[in-house]
């Protein structure tokens, strides 16, 4: 049987990064090698229903040996993360790591330091997969995809384990927020279903951000900066005036924990016309709408103050936490607790300060909350994997599937 972290080797071979400013679905057709492999294999186990449609979702059943059993979903995603190259990556193995800082890239003087990541020391004894110091590694999320379809084999290896339909699903295009947009709940099956898709060891996670998204505009009036006087209107000072209305200490660098914020993303602009964009997070609901209730404020006092239409606003909602959808659902939680628990692993339920494709499947009407990979540094060139806690993921799926047996 294949080990979980022998398939990421393979699997991160392939690019799958996705792009964000692409209109198709999926983004990057690359996206199809990896999901085109991933049906072979499957079939190969014995998953007999396993495809992927023209959108480049992958779905397939293992089949329940037992009648009266939930349908429990596992899904995870195919692309990585458009802000760093995934295009030829190198990874590396560190055997019985010292807990010291790791030289990713000597020529290049890449390292990874035990200062900028303490946690490093964690690890120290056990093996770590790190990329050359040049790409993203991929782990997010191809040490899901991996741990899934390790979880897979597991099962056909072993008939004699009771379960029921386990419902597999890798999607493109989560990385860019479009993860769930054309995900079928009704062809997918699944009473409920776990994204693994999280971090360190022992996570699970239920509750996300509330998030929307700020499009503005501001209009301004360029004149010949020699006769500007009483006529300019400098867009791009406005748009600076602006950002100063919102609270200085509420942004993502002065955050953690439950606290949100409005981050500005994007300015770009010239005297004439500016353009911003922001993203607002809370995960409180009512504080997640004083936010974007604020952010129009703000803009109708600069209109009050340079004119009507000086500033036009768009808000559009992204995602909300799914903790309102998993509590009345709360022993698919409370599942996960038990099987860390029973493999050997202290679970650490925390909020994720973002979201997944799971906060939308779960206002979709499929509650999915998501369990860790044993990751981290995603998004980068930092990113790594520790092999024994990709171990861990595979042994708590494993029970959490198990536990549904009575």
């Amino acid at each position: 049987m294949e080990k979980a972290y022998e398939r990421l080797l393979r699997y991160v071979k392939i690019n799958t990064k996705s792009d964000d400013y692409s209109e198709t679905i999926p983004s990057t057709k690359t996206q199809f090698e990896l999901a085109n492999l991933l049906v072979e294999e499957l079939k190969n186990m014995g998953i007999e229903d396993a495809h992927v449609d023209e959108n480049c979702y992958v779905m397939g059943t293992l089949k329940r040996n037992i009648e009266n059993i939930p349908s429990i979903g596992l899904i995870s995603h195919l692309d990585t993360s458009p802000e760093f190259s995934g295009e030829n990556v190198k990874a590396n193995m560190i055997k019985d790591y010292d807990g010291e800082d790791i030289i990713l890239n000597k020529d290049l003087g890449i390292i990874m330091k035990v200062s900028d990541f303490p946690y490093l020391k964690d690890y120290k004894g056990k093996t770590l997969i790190t990329t050359d110091g040049t790409t993203l590694l991929g782990a997010d999320d191809k040490a899901g995809i991996s741990e899934i379809m390790t979880v897979i084999e597991y099962f056909t290896n072993h008939p004699e384990i009771q379960h029921g339909d386990i419902k597999i699903g890798f999607t493109p295009d989560e990385e860019i927020g479009r993860g769930a947009d054309c995900f079928d709940i009704e062809k997918f099956g699944a009473d409920f279903a776990y994204t693994i898709d999280g971090a360190f060891l022992g996570e699970i996670e239920y509750e996300n951000f509330n998030a929307a998204s700020v499009y503005i505009k501001v209009n301004g009036s360029n004149i010949h900066p020699g006769s500007a006087k009483l006529k300019m209107k400098n867009s791009m000072l406005i748009g600076m005036e602006l950002n100063g209305l919102l609270p200085t200490f509420e942004v993502p660098q002065y955050t953690e924990g439950y606290e949100g914020f409005y981050h500005l993303d994007k300015f770009e602009g010239s005297v004439e016309e500016t353009n911003m964009e922001y993203i607002i997070r809370d995960h409180d609901m009512k504080k997640f709408q004083n936010k974007k209730d604020f952010m129009k404020k703000a803009c109708e006092f600069i209109n009050r103050k340079y004119g009507e239409a000086t500033v036009e606003i768009k808000i559009e909602d992204s995602y909300f936490n799914m903790k309102e959808k998993i509590l009345p659902v709360i022993h698919i939680v409370d599942s996960v607790v038990k099987a860390m628990e029973k493999v050997g692993v202290k679970p650490l339920v925390k909020a994720i300060r973002g979201g997944t494709d799971g906060a939308r499947l779960s206002y979709m009407g499929l509650p999915t909350p998501n369990i860790f990979t044993g990751g981290f540094n995603f998004h980068g060139k930092f990113e790594a994997i520790c092999v024994e806690d990709m171990d861990k993921a595979v042994e708590t799926i494993i029970e959490v599937i198990k536990s549904y047996v009575k």
